[in-house]
């Protein structure tokens, strides 16, 4: 395997009409998958589908947008965590965009913390969903989210998928340990150019986020994870580096937060 499309969801039903061909694609593209949970069910189909193929892993976790008002049950996430192939807990934060009231964010950011408490009991790295609520409010949702894990820092690491905060931001998440997922977006949104040059090579993996913010020249299509090379492009670019020099270092990060051998 060459690449790791470490955040993406191939369960998900925009792909229930050629699932099998899609995933084909990628891994006769060499690239292999984490396929992530949003809420128990997501998790159950994304640990068959790894149980599946060889060259898929699983997460579990509870969606901050997922089911609100749902309590997070512990015992049977604990259950999903155990099983094969299934590297780590997520996705899992807090989503101020969608969530408006200070009561259900309240309840967010509680659930996150449970989920936490039980990575740290399996021992498992997790992976961290971020946005904030838009115009106004830019870095809320991430001094939240650290403050939580300052506190509840579980002892693997993380990855804060599909990174787009400032270089201050992304400077605090490698303080505590964390990778930084980079996607589609940033092949069609600038802004972000001078944070990724700013993070070390060696703290960021690759991401689809497939079916969902596809890259420059598929935006406005349903995305797949074959479509991570895009990322590798950019992010080589950003970098002045080599497209090989990108993949060989991000497919060693990915190994190495997911213990992936």
């Amino acid at each position: 395997m060459v690449i790791f499309d470490s955040h993406c969801h191939p369960q998900f039903p925009q792909y229930d009409n050629d699932r099998e061909e899609m995933i084909a694609r990628a891994l006769g593209a060499d690239i292999g998958m984490i396929c992530v949970g949003t809420d128990l069910k997501t998790s159950r189909q994304a640990i068959e589908l790894a149980q599946n193929y060889d060259s898929v892993w699983a997460t579990v976790g509870l969606h901050p947008n997922d089911n609100l008002g749902e309590k997070f049950d512990a015992a049977e996430y604990e259950k999903l965590l155990k099983m094969s192939k299934v590297v780590a807990m997520g996705e899992i934060g807090l989503d101020y965009y969608r969530t408006i009231e200070e009561k259900d964010r309240q309840f967010q950011r509680q659930r996150f913390e449970e989920q936490l408490n039980l990575a740290v009991k399996i021992n498992v790295p997790i992976i961290i969903h971020s946005r904030d609520a838009g115009k106004g409010s830019i870095g809320i949702v991430h001094n939240d989210l650290i403050a939580i894990l300052k506190n509840n820092l579980p002892p693997k690491l993380g990855v804060a998928h599909s990174f787009t905060g400032s270089i201050d931001e992304a400077e605090k998440y490698l303080d505590l340990g964390f990778y930084l997922g980079f996607n589609g977006i940033i092949t069609f949104a600038r802004q972000y150019d001078d944070m990724i040059k700013s993070v070390p090579l060696e703290r960021i993996l690759l991401e689809t986020d497939a079916p969902y913010l596809a890259p420059v020249p598929h935006r406005g299509e349903r995305n797949e994870p074959i479509y991570v090379t895009e990322v590798v492009l950019k992010i080589a670019m950003l970098k002045n580096s080599t497209h090989e020099v990108v993949i060989n270092q991000t497919t060693g990060n990915c190994r190495s937060v997911f213990k992936i051998y």
